[in-house]
């Protein structure tokens, strides 16, 4: 399986912390602005950074657009050009196109024009976003520090029958599972010869860079 492929559409503040937080990651990661001085900031981070206006169809066309997975409208003031490019943006079929939203009326805008999901930054620090868009396997996220997090994971697919002690993920990736949750019910500090199940999610806890060495292996 190959990684997933973003695309970020206005490198202010806000965008520039998804697109650095994702490339940082190891993902491919385009950047976009019509400000030269954004593209020319993030240029060094990112796979791909353009300065281009997006409102244009041609525009979205030329950049090679329908080759990426997830689309991130990160334009924040510019209420007109963010609901212009997330409606061509879902006219053009991209997989997932997340917009950010500025007040409660362009969020319900974005909603009505098909955006698949709607970030309110105040509601939803940037990191948080990034790390969540990485893969759906990664349900929901806190960061404990500037290192270390816990994060709800689905099992990997080689994982389904097998115990905690067979997968090892605390020798491999000095990752611990705290708690196991399946089909509503927690198991809190399963034991090593819990068997898991294949819609089984995993409460870990272990350092940043450990977690995506392991979901690395996901899209191998």
């Amino acid at each position: 399986m190959k990684a997933k492929q973003f695309v970020v559409f206005g490198l202010g503040r806000f965008g520039s912390s998804l697109a650095t937080t994702l490339a940082d990651a190891g993902y491919e990661v385009m950047g976009v602005d019509k400000c030269e001085e954004r593209v020319q900031d993030i240029s060094p981070v990112v796979t791909q950074a353009v300065q281009a206006e997006v409102t244009d169809i041609d525009t979205l066309r030329s950049l090679g657009i329908r080759n990426f997975d997830v689309a991130i409208v990160a334009i924040g003031k510019d209420m007109q050009s963010s609901i212009m490019t997330t409606l061509l943006l879902k006219e053009m079929g991209i997989p997932y196109v997340v917009a950010k939203a500025s007040t409660e009326i362009h969020q319900r805008v974005l909603e009505k024009i098909g955006a698949d999901r709607i970030i309110l930054p105040e509601r939803d620090m940037g990191k948080r976003i990034a790390t969540n868009l990485i893969a759906g396997n990664i349900i929901d996220y806190i960061q404990l520090s500037r290192d270390y997090s816990i994060m709800e994971i689905s099992i990997l697919p080689q994982w389904r029958s097998r115990s905690i002690k067979e997968i090892n993920i605390r020798a491999k990736y000095g990752i611990n599972i705290i708690a196991v949750e399946r089909g509503g019910d927690i198991n809190v500090t399963p034991g090593p010869d819990y068997i898991l199940e294949e819609n089984d999610l995993l409460v870990v806890v272990g350092n940043n860079k450990s977690i995506q060495e392991l979901e690395a292996k996901r899209h191998e």
